[in-house]
């Protein structure tokens, strides 16, 4: 699938406000899809239309009820990356490089859907990394080389 096909097919599913930090987007506006790499737009598209087939929440910043920010793309100055780094500790998580999203899926708990995801992995299209034993689904494109389509890790 070229660039384009991979661009036009997620708009259909996501907002890019919705994938990336408030910071980036106020920076680059909807102009920001230029940060997600195709590979892992590609991916987010099989998780969310092939293997799970519901709607997935990223960031969502208009709903007073239930708010999330800096659960995709996460920039420098996000807190949660000034939070990671106040030790001198190196953080190098996946959303720092624009290829991860923390989600709920509507009408899942994160456990059914990674047990979906982990049934129907023959579907993706790239290795992902799942984080295990959270109530969210993180989802990214760190490729452990190990061969296998999904790696699971605690924090």
């Amino acid at each position: 699938m070229s660039r384009t096909q991979i661009l036009t097919e997620i708009k259909k599913y996501f907002a890019i406000k919705e994938l990336v930090c408030n910071h980036v987007y106020n920076r680059f506006g909807e102009s920001a899809w230029f940060l997600l790499p195709s590979f892992w737009l590609e991916t987010l598209l099989a998780v969310r239309i092939d293997i799970l087939q519901k709607p997935m929440i990223c960031n969502q910043y208009s709903s007073s009820s239930s708010m999330y920010t800096q659960r995709g793309t996460r920039c420098n100055i996000c807190q949660l990356t000034k939070d990671a780094t106040k030790d001198g500790i190196s953080y190098n998580s996946a959303h720092l490089k624009n290829i991860a999203g923390d989600f709920n899926v509507i009408g899942m708990t994160a456990e059914e859907a990674r047990k979906k995801i982990d049934e129907k992995q023959d579907l993706l299209p790239y290795p992902i990394r799942l984080e295990s034993g959270v109530s969210w689904l993180h989802i990214d494109g760190y490729d452990n080389d190990n061969g296998k389509k999904i790696t699971y890790f605690t924090e």
